[in-house]
């Protein structure tokens, strides 16, 4: 698939100034960082494309190439991203004889991977937030040779195979002068260095795996799904490389009574015929106590009633949501021959007919049919 135009991807002009397209790449970058899109691959790809288009437009050279030959060279020959590791650099590098600031280009040591782990919480701790202890599976630097894995700080040594430069250069001539294809030390992976005496704990890895025991803080308002970022909690880095970070999906139980949605709780509450007629005052539990409620005489089934600010916190504080109580009619299934005969004194005295509402409903039914 061709590639997008860089300007295209970063929507800015072919004229814009660094400044211009700073801001627009930061506005972009925030917008579909894999942070704030988890498990959106296509927000993942174009974040990568803003990246990349970034990377180059805002250095002067890189861009002047671009702007000069777009995405391929004028003999059609090559790309960008032809070159393996190097990309842009290594057209510079064909272009104007490979000089570098030291004549080196060595790999820094990998950042350590993220984890992500899951966690179950009750509802009434989501509604109020609760620290947590977590055992976390996960590698850790060997603790016999502090995670460098030498044996000895001797083992360490220039590797062979790329001189300490981390990178393999392989140059021809071409009618555009000398071409320089850069690519990794196989040897080395690109950090420069090999070990000579592996450390026997770990086989030379600097990693051992184990476990480890985290509290997490729950901030109180979390919703089902989101995430808690623990900065430094990943797995270690290479060679004592930064480590990585870990990421607490946190996964609300259902409630038998509530229902949660947003900040908002809501509940259904049975009451009696009598109750629905002639009003009432009753309890109704919330998260935070019982609160009482009045049953305005006349009730029908499915009328909700709200109880401002007992909700669920906003998690940054803000305010609380309500809570909604659908009250229902609970329709008696035995009456006994008193209950009957009064139920039936009931509607003779206010002049109903039994059967007079669905009389009604059929008139109206043979109404639309005429």
């Amino acid at each position: 698939m061709a590639k997008r135009d860089f300007y295209e991807i970063l929507n800015v002009r072919k004229d814009a100034s660094q400044d211009e397209i700073k801001k627009s790449y930061r506005q972009l970058a925030r917008k579909y960082h894999p942070d704030v899109n988890p498990g959106d691959d296509g927000a993942e790809e174009r974040f990568k494309e803003i990246s990349e288009a970034y990377q180059v437009l805002s250095d002067d050279q890189k861009r002047a190439v671009y702007d000069r030959y777009g995405h391929e060279a004028p003999s059609g020959g090559f790309g960008f991203d032809d070159f393996g590791f190097g990309g842009f650099t290594d057209i510079f590098d064909m272009f104007f004889g490979g000089a570098r600031a030291g004549g080196q280009r060595r790999r820094e040591p990998a950042r350590g991977r993220d984890l992500q782990i899951e966690v179950q919480i009750s509802f009434r701790d989501a509604a109020f937030g609760k620290e947590i202890e977590l055992d976390v599976p996960s590698l850790e630097s060997c603790s016999k040779c502090d995670g460098t894995g030498s044996k000895t700080k001797a083992g360490q040594v220039r590797c062979p195979t790329c001189g300490g430069t981390g990178e393999i250069r392989k140059a021809k001539q071409t009618v555009f002068g000398q071409m320089v294809n850069v690519s990794t030390c196989p040897e080395c992976r690109g950090m420069g260095t090999t070990i000579q005496d592996p450390c026997p704990a770990c086989a030379g890895s600097g990693l051992a795996r184990g476990k480890k025991k985290l509290k997490v803080s729950v901030p109180a308002g979390i919703d089902s799904g989101q995430r808690l970022r623990l900065s430094g909690e990943g797995e270690p880095g290479e060679r004592g490389a930064p480590k990585g970070d870990l990421y607490v999906t946190v996964i609300i139980l259902e409630h038998e009574f509530f229902k949660r949605d947003g900040q908002d709780v809501f509940c259904e509450v049975p009451i009696s015929f009598v109750q629905a007629v002639l009003g009432d005052e009753i309890d109704i539990p919330t998260l935070y106590g019982t609160e009482k409620i009045r049953i305005n005489p006349g009730t029908q089934t499915g009328t909700v009633y709200r109880l401002r600010e007992k909700g669920f916190p906003h998690l940054r504080g803000y305010h609380k949501g309500d809570q909604h109580v659908l009250v229902r009619i609970v329709t008696p299934t035995k009456l006994n021959a008193v209950q009957k005969k009064k139920l039936q004194e009931f509607a003779e005295a206010g002049g109903e007919e039994i059967r007079q509402p669905q009389k009604k409903l059929f008139g109206k039914i043979k109404e639309l049919f005429i």
